[in-house]
């Protein structure tokens, strides 16, 4: 069987297990590729990239390269003949470097291309409510994530599935994906397919801009946010002049939605909820009609929050200064009667 000669470029650690996998293949990597040691944590030394540090335990050579488009670049690289370059959540290579390895260069892609061509394709999927992902292993070109596919290996989300979840699960499976990729090049087995331009969607890189919390959105909208941004970079909103960080969150079930109906108490003013059946349920709910996006609201010893179409729990929250908090532990200890922004 035929082996590649590789050079490895990654630097986080979902490039880990890829690297790992292809160490222990028929494969060869001549070098591997990452970003300069930098301070990681506030008043630290520099450190390595992860993926740096795997390739010394592994005792493989290694390249640091900051700028793949500068001409120190292309020196490290044209004095590592290679067969073909794999990237891993690497930087974006300009076309002298791309040119180098004899076959080309390959990518690992944590999306079913063209859908979510870019940096936050995971967090994207899970934003979107998709429910079917995966990974794709196709040839890099010019232009980022639209060179021919080589592979593809698709995963369900679960509905409360998060994107640290789907993240391990991708890595993992993606590493596979690519080895036997390499083995199909190797053995001139595979059947590169264009992309269709036509279908392509768009998952940029995500800012405290497009993470804050919309809550005149539907529940589902803002369940899926909170859940593809989790563990990072978090989804927030503001809480008085406070930032607040939603960590979790959850659907209620229909008939926690429906089934029950506000009504006033004349003697006292409260409001309290009737099921369809049984007795009256003490609640702080406020009127249907009187829900505003953004409404914090305790039923039933439960933290929800109004959105456009109905209620959602907050499971786990962190204001700052604060460990994280379930939801009672923020009924116990703040005022509940606000609407987030």
């Amino acid at each position: 069987m035929k082996s590649l000669s590789v050079v490895f470029m990654g630097s986080p650690d979902f490039a880990i297990p890829s690297l790992d996998a292809i160490h222990a293949s028929r494969h060869t990597i001549r070098a591997v590729v990452s970003g300069p040691d930098k301070r990681r944590r506030r008043g630290g030394t520099p450190e390595p990239t992860v993926v740096k540090q795997r390739a010394i335990e592994l005792g493989l050579p290694v390249l640091e390269i900051d700028d793949p488009k500068s001409d120190r670049a292309y020196e490290q690289l044209a004095s590592v003949p290679a067969d073909l370059y794999v990237v891993v959540a690497f930087k974006i290579l300009p076309p002298r470097l791309l040119a180098l390895p004899s076959i080309g260069s390959v990518n690992l892609h944590a999306s079913l291309l063209p859908k979510y061509r870019g940096a936050a394709p995971i967090h994207r999927a899970i934003i979107e409510g998709e429910t079917e992902t995966g990974c794709t292993v196709f040839f890099l070109e010019e232009r980022v994530d639209t060179g021919r596919i080589l592979a593809v290996h698709k995963e369900s989300i679960g509905a409360d599935e998060t994107t640290g979840d789907l993240y391990d699960r991708l890595k993992e499976a993606g590493a596979q994906l690519l080895v036997n990729t390499l083995d199909a090049i190797a053995d001139g087995t595979t059947k590169p397919v264009e992309q269709d331009d036509r279908l392509a969607t768009p998952a940029p890189k995500l800012f405290r801009e497009n993470t804050k919390i919309d809550f005149n959105r539907p529940a589902q909208d803002v369940h899926n946010l909170v859940r593809g941004l989790q563990p990072f970079p978090v989804a927030w909103c503001m809480y008085g002049d406070q930032k607040m960080n939603i960590h979790r969150t959850q659907l209620l079930e229909e008939d926690e939605v429906h089934a029950r109906e506000p009504i006033q108490d004349e003697s006292t003013g409260d409001i309290h909820e009737v099921p369809t059946t049984g007795e009256a349920i003490p609640s702080t709910r406020t009127k249907e009609s009187e829900q505003v996006p953004g409404q914090l609201i305790v039923q039933n010893g439960r933290l929800l929050v109004a959105c456009k179409d109905g209620l959602l729990e907050i499971l786990r929250l962190q204001l700052p200064g604060t460990k994280k908090m379930s939801g009672q532990e923020f009924i116990n200890g703040y005022e509940t009667g606000v609407v987030l922004q």
